[in-house]
């Protein structure tokens, strides 16, 4: 019988656990986490731009969110989350959605299991930016310029998060 975790913090978002000498994250109260590789009809992926305190730096990723993870709707399905997070970031929908891959971005440390979705047929419902103090720029970025793209901004000094490189594979973009 496998000994159940010791919770030594716990939070809204966050739990740090023990397992014998395994401490890790988990995120309590979400349905799951997404992350979006969204398409414009010009053939452009639409990435985000944001200040992560963790890593204090600007960070270059694709729209992603938890899901479920609010008191208005807590049983949120995933593409729903999807949709919500594509829209809060961005200022996009879309028309067409398609679960690409699950798995766990850092499973030496936490418990979070992404689900990467493409959307495509996006239509620009207002400018992003996100929601509850988030200042997110949003960025249109031709999928053949992608990579030298990335290169140019990490030259400038932004971190790339690799999902981005992740989002792009999955979504089928030969970079």
């Amino acid at each position: 019988m496998s000994e159940s975790p010791k919770t030594i913090f716990t939070s809204k978002h966050l739990e740090v656990l023990q397992k014998g000498r395994w401490i890790y994250a988990s995120r309590p109260n979400i349905t799951g986490i997404v992350i979006i590789a969204a398409i414009t009809d010009e053939n452009e992926i639409v990435l985000v731009e944001q200040f992560r305190i963790p890593v204090n730096a600007v960070v270059i990723e694709l729209p992603a969110g938890l899901v479920g993870d609010n008191d208005i709707d807590s049983k949120e399905d995933l593409v729903t989350g999807a949709k919500r997070e594509l829209l809060e970031e961005t200022g996009y929908e879309a028309a067409e959605w398609e679960e690409l891959f699950t798995g766990p971005p850092s499973a030496g440390m936490t418990t979070e299991v992404v689900t990467f979705f493409r959307a495509k047929k996006l239509k620009c419902l207002h400018p992003g930016g996100g929601v509850d103090g988030e200042k997110i720029t949003v960025h249109r970025v031709p999928v053949s310029k992608a990579v030298a793209w990335l290169q140019q901004k990490q030259t400038e000094g932004l971190l790339i998060d690799p999902k981005v490189f992740a989002g792009l594979y999955f979504a089928g973009i030969q970079c």
